[in-house]
């Protein structure tokens, strides 16, 4: 039997010698069957009924591993089985292609199982079951899964799928599938169709498209992780998940490595949600070599997506993920030169700084176009002429305001190419240096976001390149912190003379340009501020660590700012500093080709626990800028929600997840800061006004005192252990509740 690592490879067999577990049970016995012990003080319990399934049991879940591979995951809760899962009999958990063909008749065969300890950086108390099993059509192919359970994580199953030849001739890999489940919404819900689901998509798809959101009859997406999509988008959260009221189930793999795979969902034409793990592999499985997937997991829990994001970042910082800890200037709220556009000049950003000091806010971003060419980044002769950008930034310093620059790393400018109103040039780092470039299949220049050349990110001079750009804003210019924009992932590398073991050497390297980045304006200046936006999408899970501060990345309305707030909160942790980004992109219209920024919804970001911000300008530029210019009245609404936010500095409280996105109404968000809670309502966009009673979540027995901290109104008094309000609101109610 074999079962290699869990990282996907090929390589020839080394004969075990392991003693494999032979249970004699079929046909002689009908009450589950208990495994050789190993692992003695893990509370995993596994046995095995007749003719399967194999059924795992955890303190919170049970695993059924059926003859056909499909690992049915059940939630144990308030004494009951739980599942969205619905295997039937046309659903294997796995799927090979070879030659084109579809090879998914394996069988496991459960009289030669082996159950051992499961120790490793996950944990050191758990179970391990392996278990081979054949193909009716493709008999010279041999199957292993293996299965591991840990009792810190007692909700998830790991598996890693391998596939040996054991034929003479060699047999061509198209397609490897694993982790195949069909979920059906009914099975909890008998009023719902078996699609309605609500779910968290965690590829990197299309600027703006909503990663939270319900399921459709019609629903299909690919969420490609890792790769770059068509878009010039890619990386992505390599996780999908599922959940009704009661029970939520997720899958993805737990490698930390952004491997390129796909992480398809889809409704088909049973109505049943149906998703896999799939690598599309294209290689050449020799006679006695092995081929295997990364490690996957499902995963079952109560809860919404903030759950799974939980878990799967535990998991990785269990495997030697590291998260920095915010420093407490990424809790200050910003101000982003945007709202003059492309032309900014020092003079206007300098201009604000009245209003900024009016309005105590700490930061300032000089946004994009300050540069000549992508790559370079010198500033521009016409707007920065001179040491004016270092004059600027001295200018918000005297005034004890710190500064921001925007740049995007990776990406430069080889000659043919526009972007809004530039026209490309051909950098002087691609003159010099125009064997970092990464190259496609073809030998041309790769691209990414805004159709950029890109350096690759493995070549040690790539990053050492990087080191220096970032001592030279840093140290030479004075900025306190990067806003790095546009980051995605980036293209394989075909260059020859980087002499790659894999094309995926850039994808899986491209983290380490951000660590450079960070660790070295961290050397510089402690209390910096590194942000990274994913614009519009799921971020990259490779560079996550490598920031101080999340941002909402170009949301398109409150309902993502919120979302997406608690989708960083699950990842970076509940205390995590996450930019709500400007308030003006809480409500967007389009005129004429033309993005208009009319939001002022500043409830959203700080209910939901989010630093505020702003790109307002002033004083009065002209016509082309009236709808982001501070005008008396809004003056004094964001002086009012500024006070607000800088008192209360939720961003800084304990992110708690009391309430499930897409099933308790209104929406509803919890934090604990200074021994006290703060819950946020908010109404639906199509009904804004909400009138009835709230569930004030995690409060202990006791009187407990509310006030509408907003408005500054008592709203009277509640018991802990039955916390009921009755209230009516317009848009959102922002409560704080304090012992009596």
């Amino acid at each position: 039997m074999f079962f290699p690592p869990p990282t996907r490879r090929a390589f020839p067999i080394v004969r075990s010698t392991l003693l494999v577990a032979a249970l004699a049970l079929a046909g002689c016995r009908e009450a589950p069957a208990s495994l050789p012990k190993s692992g003695a003080s893990s509370k995993v319990a596994i046995s095995l009924n007749k003719g399967g399934p194999l059924v795992v049991n955890t303190t919170t879940a049970e695993f059924d591993i059926f003859p056909s591979g499909y690992v049915e995951a059940w939630l144990l809760k308030d004494g009951k089985k739980i599942t969205l899962d619905e295997p039937g009999s046309a659903v294997p958990g796995d799927r090979i292609v070879v030659a084109g063909k579809e090879v998914e008749d394996f069988i496991l065969d459960f009289n030669q199982v082996k159950s051992s300890t499961a120790r490793g950086k996950i944990g050191n108390r758990g179970k391990r079951i392996e278990i081979r099993g054949f193909s009716r059509t493709l008999p010279q192919i041999e199957k292993g899964i293996a299965v591991e359970v840990y009792d810190a994580f007692p909700g998830i199953a790991f598996t890693t799928v391998s596939y040996k030849n054991r034929g003479s001739t060699e047999l061509r890999l198209d397609d490897v599938s694993t982790q195949r489940h069909r979920l059906n919404a009914s099975l909890v819900d008998r009023a719902a169709q078996p699609y309605q689901l609500w779910s968290f998509q965690g590829g990197s798809n299309k600027w703006g498209k909503d990663d939270v959101l319900p399921l459709t009859r019609d629903f299909s997406q690919l969420n490609l992780m890792g790769a770059q999509m068509a878009n010039g988008h890619g990386g992505g959260i390599p996780l999908v998940a599922f959940w009704t009221a009661s029970v939520g189930e997720a899958i993805g793999h737990a490698e930390t490595l952004p491997l390129v795979l796909s992480l398809p969902v889809s409704v088909k034409s049973d109505s049943r949600i149906h998703v896999s793990l799939n690598e599309g592999l294209k290689e050449t499985l020799k006679p006695g070599n092995i081929v295997s997937t990364p490690r996957t997991f499902v995963a079952v829990y109560s809860g919404d997506f903030y759950e799974p994001l939980h878990l799967y970042s535990a998991l990785l910082q269990r495997e030697g993920w590291s998260l920095p800890k915010p420093s407490d200037q990424s809790y200050n709220a910003s101000w982003c030169g945007w709202g003059y556009e492309f032309d900014v000049t020092p003079a206007q950003m300098l201009g604000t700084i009245p209003k900024l000091k009016d309005l105590n806010i700490k930061w300032a971003t000089l946004d994009d176009r300050w540069f000549e060419t992508y790559g370079d980044w010198n500033p521009r002769r016409d707007t920065f002429p001179g040491d004016a950008i270092k004059r600027m930034v001295y200018g918000f310093h005297s005034q004890g305001i710190l500064v921001q620059i925007w740049w995007l790393p990776l990406g430069v400018e080889d000659g043919p190419g526009r972007y809004s109103s530039h026209t490309y040039r051909l950098s002087k780092v691609v003159q010099q240096h125009p064997d970092w470039l990464i190259l496609d299949r073809d030998g041309k220049h790769a691209r990414i976001a805004r159709k950029l050349a890109v350096l690759c990110p493995a070549l040690p001079e790539v990053q050492e390149y990087y080191k220096k750009l970032t001592e030279r804003f840093i140290e030479e210019w004075g900025f306190d912190g990067h806003k790095l924009d546009n980051v995605f992932t980036v293209p394989a590398c075909y260059n020859p003379l980087h002499h790659h073991k894999s094309p995926q050497d850039s994808i899986n390297s491209m983290g380490a340009v951000y660590k450079v980045i960070f660790q070295t304006t961290r050397a510089h200046k402690p209390e910096s501020v590194t942000q990274i936006c994913s614009c519009g999408t799921t971020p990259n899970f490779a560079w996550l660590p490598f920031m101080d501060q999340a941002v909402t990345a170009d949301p398109v309305g409150s309902v993502q700012v919120r979302r997406r707030i608690k989708m960083y909160k699950a990842l970076l942790g509940p205390e995590a500093a996450v930019y709500g980004d400007h308030v003006e992109l809480t409500e967007i219209r389009n005129e004429a080709g033309r993005e208009i920024d009319l939001g002022r919804d500043f409830a959203s970001t700080v209910g939901a626990g989010g630093v505020v911000g702003t790109k307002f300008v002033w004083p009065n530029p002209g016509p082309k800028f009236e709808h982001v210019l501070l005008t008396q009245e809004k003056e004094a609404w964001w002086k009012k929600w500024m006070n607000i936010y800088n008192s209360k500095r939720l961003s800084k409280g304990r992110f708690l997840n009391l309430y499930v996105t897409g099933y308790d109404v209104p929406e509803g968000y919890a934090i604990e800061k200074d021994g006290k809670m703060y819950y946020a309502f908010f109404a639906s966009s199509s009904t804004p006004r909400w009138k009835g009673s709230l569930e004030l979540r995690g409060l202990r027995p006791g009187k407990y005192h509310v006030v509408d901290y907003e408005n500054g109104g008592s709203l009277g008094t509640v018991e802990g252990s039955d916390a009921r309000l009755d209230a009516e609101f317009n848009h959102h109610l922002l409560l704080e509740v304090s012992r009596r």
